[in-house]
């Protein structure tokens, strides 16, 4: 199912809605807690202490929308209350050792210097992914005149892409060759997760 019409889709209906925001929620979260786990012990910098206090905040933001819907829908992160959980739970995880894997192939480096490396590409990847994702997703709130707005987050997801290109530039003068293979990573296991989604909806009934 194409994403548009996916979402056309999930926003019609409220409970898979509330679920919808609350997997936006639970992979916010788990990037905030992905890039507080690259940190080194000592030497953090400003903009790695920023991404993860607003990844924490993005996931704040959307389960806080969720009141909009219906107070009592998805007050946790259990399976049940996300879409294509284990899809879901995979989905972050999947990329950071397959990203993990290839960038240690290519520059070698010591454990620290590959946490690093994989919080910058990595962040690199799903920050272009939502650039992408989020403004569609506002367009269709928009669209149907819904109380629900992330327009807050793409301002932000804007930013964090600025800000992963210039360290990047730092890394590497070759990056955006190894950023390719990164993104297409990304773009396989994303398409894995968009249709566990789809028929997770389309299974349950939800739209």
């Amino acid at each position: 199912m194409e994403f548009y019409n996916l979402l056309d889709k999930i926003v019609q209906h409220d409970e898979t809605h509330a679920k919808w925001l609350n997997t936006l929620s639970f992979m916010e979260n788990a990037g905030a807690r992905k890039i507080s786990a690259c940190e080194h012990s000592t030497k953090v910098d400003l903009i790695q202490l920023k991404h993860a206090a607003e990844e924490h905040r993005h996931a704040y933001y959307l389960k806080k929308q969720i009141l909009k819907i219906n107070p009592n829908f998805c007050k946790t992160y259990e399976k049940n209350e996300v879409l294509a959980s284990i899809a879901t739970k995979q989905y972050l995880h999947s990329l950071d050792i397959k990203a993990c894997k290839y960038l240690q192939q290519v520059f070698k480096l010591s454990k620290e210097e590959l946490k690093y490396a994989a919080y910058l590409f990595v962040t690199y990847a799903i920050e272009v992914r939502a650039d992408e994702l989020y403004p569609v997703y506002q367009e269709i709130l928009t669209k149907t005149s819904s109380k629900i707005m992330v327009k807050s987050i793409i301002l932000e997801e804007e930013g964090h892409l600025e800000e992963m290109i210039n360290q990047l530039n730092k890394f590497s003068d070759d990056w955006k060759t190894h950023a390719e293979v990164i993104l297409k990573i990304e773009k396989a296991l994303y398409e894995e997760w968009i249709h566990a989604i789809s028929s997770d909806i389309l299974g349950r009934k939800y739209a």
